[in-house]
């Protein structure tokens, strides 16, 4: 009998089985494949060294080389070895429930008083014609190439599908990146889409957006694909990555034998405590369908871990999105927290400031002046727009911007007032002070930049 068992090795199964190990509790965690999951061999560490190298200038060979290296060194800090030094025991294997406190794997069967399903997700494929016999590419395969396809056609204009056409394109391929939604990164601020659209084509990369593929058509040979665009064309490339999203893995864990039920789409259903629909069974990370970044997962499965193993009349854990960043790694970088202007719109007496990072002399010093900086607040239920009021969110468009959202994070986090971020005096000259900067145009008297009421269309940017 287990107190904690774990199924899947991904960041939020990690984190949960660190949670068991902490408490000092006997924790199994279930692994199909190599502990670390998607994130460290076919998501962010791949993808980011990628990044890093094409950035760099080098060739498709070092970059790759790079790639499989830093995979190898930190898939060496997951291993089922040093976990197990960490208190922690891995059993390879298909879990698959037979009651809430009871799975199956291999055909043997183990009890836990709480169980935690972290089983990640894997990529979608959109049910076009010819797709499914073209050869195509994702990220669970992309990153196994030996050789740089001169040319590549990207499906999907997300934060993946933007982040791995730019970095071929820097790497020599001719990149066509096609996206149905009328602009890229629909699900961030307008205005930093419109930048990202520049940069990609000052790339090289052919951005084709309101575009839906009609079928894909494998060429003799094996010689790549071309794509048939109504209205736009038609593609013809060597590689094509599909880049159009992912779903929850859970079809085969037999979830209703245990009585977890499961949306539409397959995610597991939870609460804001992480608990599922079945007594003593959680789920975290991308199999619940929800904010599906590694950092998210990784504090889900904490969440997830301490709740399953809390005791009678202790308050159980929240997971909380508000103040969660999300970061998509084109050059330059797009960061974001809480609401985007568009969205705060819906919130009564909210205003914004806009700072082109052409008013940032780190920005000028570096001569990366593309970007911006928004900061959305509201007025707090008490105090309203004193000391500038609440932060509601923020995005950021710059070459360091994912290193910068986190101090807005922290902050929307505390629930400080915004004018605090004013007062914090920022070392000059940093990509931070920035934030300095933008936040003071909530009061009366900044240089340039005052605070505006939020408008749902696009602005300028």
């Amino acid at each position: 009998m287990y107190d904690l068992i774990v199924i899947g090795a991904g960041a939020a199964g990690l984190a949960a089985a660190d949670v068991g190990a902490a408490a000092k509790v006997r924790t199994l965690l279930v692994a199909e494949g190599e502990p670390g999951g998607e994130c460290t061999f076919t998501g962010c560490v791949p993808s980011k060294t990628l990044i890093e190298a094409a950035g760099r200038g080098v060739g498709f060979g070092e970059a790759i080389g790079a790639v499989h290296r830093a995979v190898s060194t930190i898939a060496r800090t997951e291993s089922a070895e040093v976990l197990a030094r960490r208190g922690i025991e891995v059993l390879r294997g298909h879990a698959t429930f037979t009651a809430a406190h009871r799975i199956t794997v291999a055909g043997r069967t183990m009890e836990a008083r709480g169980i935690v399903v972290a089983t990640g997700s894997k990529p979608t494929v959109p049910p076009v014609p010819g797709l499914i016999d073209s050869g195509f590419l994702t990220t669970d395969t992309v990153f196994d190439l030996t050789e740089l396809p001169a040319s590549m056609a990207v499906l999907g204009g997300g934060a993946v599908g933007c982040e791995l056409a730019q970095a071929f394109a820097r790497l020599g391929s001719r990149v066509t990146l096609v996206e149905a939604a009328p602009r890229l990164l629909p699900a961030a601020d307008p205005a930093a889409s419109r930048v990202i659209e520049r940069a990609l084509t000052e790339a090289g990369v052919s951005v084709r957006t309101g575009c839906v593929l009609d079928r894909v058509d494998a060429r003799p040979a094996g010689r790549g694909c071309a794509l048939h665009l109504p209205g736009s064309g038609l593609v013809v490339a060597d590689a094509l990555l599909v880049a159009t999203g992912r779903a929850p893995v859970t079809d085969r864990l037999d979830l209703p034998a245990a009585g977890v039920e499961t949306d539409r789409r397959g995610a597991v259903i939870v609460d804001r405590h992480m608990a599922t629909t079945a007594r003593g069974v959680y789920a975290a990370g991308d199999c619940t369908g929800a904010f599906p970044f590694t950092h998210a997962a990784y504090a889900m499965g904490r969440i997830a871990a301490r709740n399953a193993l809390r005791r009678p009349g202790r308050p159980a854990d929240r997971f909380v999105i508000h103040a969660i960043p999300r970061v998509v790694y084109t050059d330059p970088e797009v960061a974001q927290v809480g609401l985007t202007e568009q969205r705060a719109a819906d919130v009564r007496g909210s205003r914004v400031v806009y700072l082109s990072m052409r008013n940032v002399d780190r920005a000028v010093t570096a001569g990366r002046t593309e970007g911006f900086i928004k900061l959305i607040a509201g007025p707090r239920p008490v105090t309203g727009n004193l000391g500038g009021g609440r932060l509601l969110g923020a995005t950021i468009v710059a070459s360091r911007a994912g290193e910068m959202i986190d101090e807005i994070a922290l902050a929307m986090r505390v629930g400080v007032f915004t004018g605090r971020l004013a007062q914090t005096t920022h070392a000059y000259p940093t990509w931070s002070l920035a934030i300095q900067q933008a936040a003071a145009g909530f009061f009366t008297g900044s240089r340039g930049w005052p605070a505006r009421r939020e408008q749902a269309a696009e602005d300028p940017a």
